[in-house]
């Protein structure tokens, strides 16, 4: 308990804030202000800054609110009257200096050679003398290596369905937990690997070109860089970062074609697109059809250009995605709903055309428009008809963001529970669960241990379906009758695996 003690203490120890009043010339980034937001003032810390048509604006982020509400205030928006929370100057690590300090100067004794050994030549290279900036860049050139097993094995599928397993079934408000794979690990290979620096011109040029999102994590990723969209009749406020160019980040409105899916910053050359633009659905082929909805097939080698628009778009409401140009290796599969004008995109969802660890979506997302409508579990209920069809098991590719997990976990539950109540089922197995419903052994185990499904009894763990579950699932029910339930009716779906070639399954100019 004592050492425990001693870490609870010394956390608090920068707890006193320097405050004060500032101006606008004296704001800067880590400052803490007061930001009027829906009629009452919030407080917020900026995380960047920038002059827009010759007036300076603050990009910031809410205390205690998701990070999806940060946005770029103007700075009339911003209380000056009140104190400000100066950003506390970074002490510098003692263990981390004395770690660079003993690789750029290793200690005599290190250096000492029992009488009768010879020293061998790597050691008379390495205590040759050498300029103190040659030695200091070399031993930060080492200091990643411990961050480098981390994102691997974070990213592997077994890895994340036990960890949240473990963890409580209900996900935080805020996506931190989902963000802990990805986001923290390249954060701290950012903040390790330092011996290039970026200018944020560079970054953003390098984050177009690439379509990595790995260079200095923490600073990119975290601004937004579009205000608003307009795609077909709704107007959307993005959630995060994606690399359009530059220029757009300066306009006030990005207007994007809802079928080509083309951008631009001005509303005369979006009209005058429109009136030539041709495409009246995604260009692919139409695989299903229902009453509600519409699905097609894209081949991202077929159609690049679609394809990472699309990758584009997605990106402004995922953040963990960070794939935009290279689309050869997908395949698409859009849903759209029809009306007298066209199939208007409603979501999507990506596929490795060849999967090594087995997953059957690499990406998912359905557009804030349609969200809160059901779309997301059609989605979800497609990609496991493609599995049944082609005689697999299927996962999707982690991380989930927060919304994908709650979404994946709402279909796992629910498609499991229906299995059990089937009439005539009297016991059942993972396997077999996992055989019916297309889903992995790690996912039905993920889902009965959330459910508290699983109890041991007589040296072996067994189903049991509580009368808790029964009557949850029942009230489900009723309110689907009510607002009527949208499902795939596997019988429509006019499809076969693909079949692909070496060359089709890679990046092919």
């Amino acid at each position: 308990m004592a050492p425990r003690e001693v870490d609870h203490e010394s956390a608090p120890s920068p707890a006193p804030v320097e405050k004060g009043f500032a101006t606008l010339s004296t704001l800067r980034i880590g400052v803490k202000v007061f930001v009027e937001k829906d009629g009452e003032e919030r407080k917020a810390e900026i995380l960047s800054m920038q002059t827009r048509k010759g007036k300076p604006t603050f990009y910031v982020h809410y205390e205690e609110f998701n990070k999806r509400l940060d946005e770029w205030v103007a700075a009339e928006r911003i209380d000056l009257n009140r104190e400000v929370e100066w950003p506390a100057p970074e002490k510098p690590d003692k263990k981390k200096q004395g770690a660079a300090q003993s690789k750029a100067h290793p200690a005599k004794a290190d250096n000492k050679i029992p009488k009768g050994q010879k020293r061998s030549r790597s050691q008379v290279e390495r205590d040759s003398p050498a300029t103190p900036g040659i030695t200091e860049s070399q031993g930060q050139g080492k200091a990643p290596e411990p961050s480098k097993a981390g994102g691997k094995e974070n990213r592997d599928g077994s890895v994340a369905v036990i960890s949240t397993v473990v963890e409580d079934g209900t996900p935080k408000p805020e996506d931190e937990e989902m963000d802990l794979v990805d986001v923290q690990d390249a954060a701290a290979a950012a903040k390790a690997a330092a011996p290039e620096i970026y200018s944020r011109e560079d970054e953003i040029e390098k984050l177009r070109t690439s379509g990595s999102m790995t260079q200095n994590q923490t600073e990119i990723s975290r601004v937004r860089n579009l205000n608003r969209i307009q795609m077909g009749d709704a107007e959307i406020e993005p959630w995060y970062f994606s690399p359009y160019p530059v220029e757009f980040s300066d306009e006030d409105m990005v207007y994007i074609c809802e079928f080509c899916l083309e951008y631009f910053g001005e509303e005369k050359p979006f009209h005058r697109h429109r009136s030539k633009c041709t495409l009246l659905h995604p260009p692919g082929n139409e695989i299903y059809r229902d009453d509600y909805v519409s699905f097609f097939e894209i081949d991202g080698r077929r159609q690049r250009t679609w394809c990472r628009n699309l990758c584009l778009l997605s990106k402004l409401f995922l953040d963990h995605k960070t794939l935009y140009y290279d689309v050869d290796p997908f395949l698409f599969y859009c849903m759209c709903t029809r009306d007298e004008h066209g199939c208007h995109l409603v979501g999507y969802f990506s596929k490795e055309k060849e999967s090594a660890e087995g997953y059957n979506v690499a990406c998912i997302l359905t557009l804030p428009q349609y969200q809160r409508k059901g779309f997301g579990k059609l989605l979800i209920a497609f990609s496991y008809e493609l599995s049944k069809r082609e005689g697999k098991l299927g996962s999707p590719e982690k991380p989930l963001s927060d919304l994908g997990l709650l979404g994946y976990r709402a279909f796992w539950q629910e498609t499991i529970v229906d299995l059990l109540m089937e009439p005539g089922r009297t016991d059942a197995n993972v396997e077999e669960l996992g055989t019916l419903t297309a889903m992995t052994t790690n996912d039905v185990l993920h889902t009965l241990q959330n459910l508290n499904m699983l109890r041991y009894s007589k040296n072996q763990h067994v189903i049991v379906l509580t009368d808790a579950i029964i009557e949850q699932r029942e009230r489900q029910k009723e309110k689907e009758k009510i607002k009527g339930k949208k499902s795939i009716d596997s019988e429509r779906l006019m499809w076969k695996p693909p079949v692909f070639t070496a060359s089709s399954r890679t990046w092919n100019w």
